[in-house]
């Protein structure tokens, strides 16, 4: 089985650098032509899936056509509740945010969000059906799930969920227990 992970193409949160795992938002410009620039080879056969949400269904159709596919929620971007649509500078001196970043920032729960470990739990309870499935599968999804997959897949690496975060629009193949970038 070969797994493809592929991250949604830039969006306006991105460009600006504002928390955004719930809200559903196109891609940018800057993204769209970014995307235009990718080539990828991966067979039409390879079962497509993405989050459900705008960018990454703009992403499999800038990069794949019209191919048919399905959406699984359970490869959507955690929530970062009330910090939606913020940014650092923005939330620095709320206190709210001050202790959702302080301590164990996988368990720490933002007001009305969800914690990275709930996240992990669902990612990986959707990447133990892919699995099961076993069939050549592209996953278009967001950064902190893939970020949660190779983490899961490749813990000999230690490396941090922003170490494994491709760029908009890269991402990983993944075969018999080895990885390289696309």
């Amino acid at each position: 089985m070969k797994l493809y992970l592929i991250r949604h193409g830039k969006t306006k949160a991105n460009e600006n650098h504002l928390y955004c795992g719930s809200t559903d938002l196109p891609l940018s410009d800057l993204g769209i032509q970014e995307l235009s620039e990718y080539q990828y080879q991966i067979p039409k056969s390879c079962h497509y899936i993405t989050s459900g949400m705008m960018r990454t269904e703009q992403t499999l159709q800038y990069l794949f056509g019209d191919v048919a596919h399905t959406q699984d929620d359970r490869f959507r971007e955690v929530n970062f509740g009330i910090f939606e649509m913020k940014s650092y500078e923005e939330l620095k001196m709320d206190e709210d945010y001050q202790n959702w970043i302080t301590g164990d920032n996988e368990k720490n729960v933002p007001p009305n969000g969800e914690s990275g470990q709930h996240m992990t739990e669902r990612v990986l309870d959707g990447l133990n059906q892919l699995i099961q499935e076993d069939q050549d599968t592209v996953l278009i999804t967001h950064g902190g799930v893939i970020a949660c997959i190779m983490n899961h897949l490749f813990p000999k690496e230690e490396k941090n969920r922003y170490e494994w975060q491709s760029k908009p629009g890269r991402g990983y193949v993944i075969t018999e227990g080895a990885y390289r970038l696309l």
